[in-house]
């Protein structure tokens, strides 16, 4: 630990959670110790946290209450099974029931809407720092130390003065993910090769990283990357190590502030489990079998600003059966074997631009009058998109759209608007919102 660390994490966090009023040093510190405890303190942990939080909700959120459930006296296990799935649909149509605390003095926390739904989660500035303490928890697993540089990619186009503050002094050089290419990567690789960085952020975006400096010959080694955001499929793992020449390491979480699995010794990710609780479910919301395939469904045992109880996320993942747990494994967490994503297409242009889901997403979730959206490119120079119009559609929503699009890509590519009734899900249950018939 260098003495610059030691000074962030001794002086300048603290001071930091004193003016904003969080609280992230303190978590930072619990959740590194947790992560350690041996497995039976882990699982009486968790059981403990599943037991508040259950209590919690039933007891003090509208939703919850109106369900009457009734409470097993032996076991929390059979408790939480009498609660329904809680599906994104009845989470939009039950936000502020859901609510134990006034939304005004919560933090608003909405998804991307990659899975072509956006949804809204409140979350307390104390529960917020607990995911972000998690999260820095995840890059320490790959090496990271907290003040020493990283090259990150982003999702937001300008950087509030806080977050200026916080790249500033983190060492972070933040990249717009949106229409990476050539020109706007150039700058970035040479700061992170002269700095010997890590790198973090969306798997998709990693990958249009790693062909741009394998196109341009960039030659850059980081110490390590961090992928969230999006799957990691094997062939982006592939492409970033080999270009990159350092070892990739995935996180699986959701922007409604659910941490829930990261790789650190092993090839599989380690489930947080004394602050998710994780099932996998059949099509029925049977459990199934460890090493079956099934839908990812989570309770977090860290809300209780806004409770979310047997969520499903639209994943499909495997556990790891207990039988095949590596002898020899760093912590005592159970493991989350893989999780089944659907490929997340690429929109590839004239000139050599990559749109990744997030570059779509990131414009989609500022426009309400569009329910669902799904990106079609059947030919180099342009795309089609399919979108379903909620009640308070106007015509001209899609000059605007046409618009910041246009801006994005910034070359000659047509784009035309198709209104459709439904579009068909892949077989996670989420949509589909990038489908490129284009020939790799």
């Amino acid at each position: 630990m260098s003495i610059y660390n030691n000074i962030l994490e001794k002086i300048l966090l603290p001071i930091g959670d004193f003016i904003l009023g969080s609280s992230y040093s303190k978590s930072l510190n619990e959740v590194r110790k947790t992560v350690a405890l041996d497995e039976k303190s882990l699982h009486e942990l968790q059981k403990k946290n599943l037991e508040n939080i259950i209590d919690f909700a039933i007891n003090n959120s509208e939703y919850y209450k109106n369900l009457n459930i009734e409470v097993h006296k032996d076991s929390v296990y059979e408790t939480i099974k009498k609660f329904p799935i809680l599906e994104k649909s009845i989470l939009r149509e039950n936000t502020h029931s859901i609510l134990t605390h006034e939304s005004e003095t919560l933090v608003k926390n909405s998804t991307s809407g990659s899975s072509g739904f956006q949804t809204t989660v409140y979350v307390s500035k104390k529960e917020q720092s607990f995911y972000r303490a998690i999260q820095t928890t995840w890059w320490e697993w790959a090496g990271f130390v907290q003040g020493k540089p990283i090259l990150q990619t982003g999702l937001s186009t300008k950087r509030s003065f806080e977050k200026r503050i916080k790249d500033y002094l983190f060492q972070t050089k933040y990249l717009f993910a949106f229409g990476l290419n050539s020109e706007n990567t150039k700058e970035a690789f040479s700061w992170a090769n002269n700095r010997n960085a890590f790198l973090g952020g969306y798997a998709s975006s990693l990958y249009v990283l790693a062909q741009i400096a394998e196109t341009q010959k960039e030659k850059i080694k980081f110490k390590s990357a961090i992928s969230w955001g999006d799957k990691l499929f094997d062939h982006y793992k592939t492409k970033i190590e080999q270009v990159f020449k350092c070892r990739v390491f995935e996180t699986y979480g959701a922007s409604e502030g659910l941490m829930i699995a990261s790789q650190k010794d092993l090839e599989y990710m380690y489930i947080m489990s004394p602050y998710i609780y994780l099932e996998i479910l059949d099509d029925n919301g049977n459990e199934v079998n460890d090493g079956e395939m099934g839908h990812i469904v989570v309770t977090s045992l860290i809300h209780k600003s806004m409770p979310l109880i047997r969520y499903k996320l639209g994943d499909l993942g495997i556990k790891l059966p207990v039988t095949e747990y590596p002898s020899k494994r760093e912590l005592a967490l159970p493991i989350l074997k893989k999780v089944i994503g659907r490929e997340t297409d690429i929109v590839r242009t004239p000139k050599g631009k990559k749109l990744i889901v997030h570059s779509f997403t990131g414009i989609f979730e500022y426009f309400p009058e569009i329910r669902q959206f799904c990106v079609i490119q059947e030919q180099i120079g342009g795309i089609r998109i399919q979108y379903i119009r909620s009640e308070s559609f106007k015509l001209e929503v899609l000059d605007a759209i046409k618009k910041q699009l246009s801006e994005l890509i910034n070359e000659p590519f047509s784009m035309e608007f198709e209104s459709v009734e439904s579009i068909a899900p892949t077989g996670s249950g989420k949509p589909q919102i990038v489908i490129s018939k284009l020939k790799n």
